[in-house]
């Protein structure tokens, strides 16, 4: 699992396409904005759970990585 710091208003890209951009940190909380092609489907883990029964595949893997972490 790769794992990075950002700030408010600061952004990652995955695939030249998608951008994540923090836009706020309250608290515990973080809101995200997500910016990704039509074709790409962006749920929040427990929808996604609801649609297709299962945890998403890479969330399995970054949990056997870091058994510490928290879903």
């Amino acid at each position: 699992m790769l794992v990075l710091s950002r700030k408010k208003n600061e952004s990652i890209v995955i695939n030249n396409d998608i951008v994540i951009t923090v836009i706020e940190v309250r608290g515990d909380k973080v809101r995200l904005g997500i910016v990704a092609p039509k074709d790409v489907a962006v749920h929040r883990e427990e929808v996604y759970e609801a649609i297709h029964g299962a945890k998403p595949q890479g969330l399995a893997a970054a949990k056997a990585a870091d058994p510490g972490a928290r879903a």
